[in-house]
């Protein structure tokens, strides 16, 4: 892949190899290239987005163009509060307990790292019940959520929509028995349509397939954003501080926020989240297929609950695992290397992912198996 770029007055081209990391990950090429050519001066605003004051008229309108334009790709609700916010998805971790366990009782679907961790840190604020697991099995499955023992008092049912490292997906929201939903929706966060209405927070670090690390943004029901948080919660980790400054309590991630902006305007080019999802089926199809009948790699989670952006397999070798990274990545495809608590090698291709990446990707496995039988 090439990118043309300017510089002194000559264009140049960039070798842009394949990059299947799991995040901070892919980002279009065409917001890439707006970002580059508005670098020194915004919209002949004479400063870079990264200068300017988020105070400022020109910051206020990328800020609210970026709000209406996700409101529009997901429908979300009028009843619904958008926030930008910094600390990562690790951060609600602590903040939707501090702001949603009213009754010191919260239920958890525990299916990866990022499930187990949240559940973990809920457990300092209140009494964190993990009502489903897939630990038994590495995580490899969505256990099954339609009949859950849930208690009465939970304040809310937590879950993990997409595993990030261990590569499954919820396909079927859970029954919550009438609890409010809390999801976890970081990787896979605009890659397909989904209705608002059935969840009550859902929120994701944007730099899996969105914008740079150091965002997460956060969609909430309205009627949850209030003072009745837990005693001693920080003024800057409640929700009601942030709804009240418009995403503007203090300093935002300003330029994160600028390309999360952008890549809206791009998912809108390119057909909203419908056409993401058809891309996004394709591409998962075609490594898939090639994993169900390769005789040296597999997938690694079963086949109902496989993600469309995340794709671990393994050789069952760690060998030969290592060996097919080093070449891989001598090949032009980089971040291919599984997660360190597992292993293997991890596919992540997002949004931005280009269909030609995953073909290529597929034909140097399949070159690798010949060459290595």
């Amino acid at each position: 892949m090439f990118v043309r770029v300017c510089q002194n007055q000559e264009e140049v081209k960039v070798s842009r190899i394949y990059n299947f990391s799991a995040g901070p990950a892919v980002l279009p090429e065409e917001v890439l290239q707006e970002a580059a050519d508005e670098m020194l001066d915004y919209k002949g605003s004479g400063m870079s987005v990264m200068e300017m004051s988020h105070r400022s008229k020109v910051y206020d309108t990328i800020i609210k163009e970026a709000e209406a334009d996700l409101r529009t790709l997901m429908g979300i609700p009028d009843n619904y509060k958008v926030l930008f916010l910094q600390g990562g998805a690790s951060q609600q971790f602590a903040m939707i307990p501090m702001n949603l366990m009213r009754n010191r009782k919260a239920a958890y679907i525990v299916t990866g790292e990022w499930s187990r961790k949240a559940y973990e840190e809920a457990q300092i604020y209140g009494e964190a019940i993990a009502v489903a697991s897939s630990a038994d099995e590495n995580y490899s499955y969505i256990p099954d959520c339609s009949d859950l023992d849930l208690p009465a008092d939970v304040d809310y049912l937590y879950i993990c929509e997409n595993n990030t490292i261990y590569g499954t997906k919820f396909k079927e929201l859970p029954n919550t028995k009438g609890h409010r939903l809390v999801a976890d929706v970081s990787s896979c966060f605009l890659s397909e349509p989904v209705d608002i209405s059935k969840y009550d927070v859902i929120y994701g670090g944007v730099q899996k397939n969105i914008g740079p690390a150091g965002v997460v943004i956060v969609i909430i029901k309205e009627e949850l954003v209030s003072d009745q948080c837990l005693p001693g919660t920080p003024t800057m980790l409640k929700y009601q501080t942030h709804v009240k400054a418009e995403s503007l309590y203090n300093t935002p991630p300003s330029y994160g926020i600028y390309i999360c902006g952008k890549v809206f305007k791009w998912l809108l080019k390119n057909g909203g989240l419908s056409a993401m999802k058809a891309l996004n089926e394709k591409k998962a199809a075609i490594l898939y297929k090639f994993l169900d009948e390769s005789k040296l790699f597999r997938g690694t989670v079963r086949p109902a609950d496989r993600s469309l952006m995340n794709i671990p397999f393994v050789t069952g070798s760690a060998e030969m695992d290592d060996k097919f990274v080093k070449a891989a990545k001598a090949a032009g495809f980089e971040n291919l290397k599984g997660h360190r608590s597992v292993g293997g090698m991890r596919a992540s291709i997002y949004n931005a992912m280009p269909i030609a990446g995953v073909e290529k990707l597929v034909e140097f496995m399949g070159e690798f198996e010949k060459n290595n039988s």
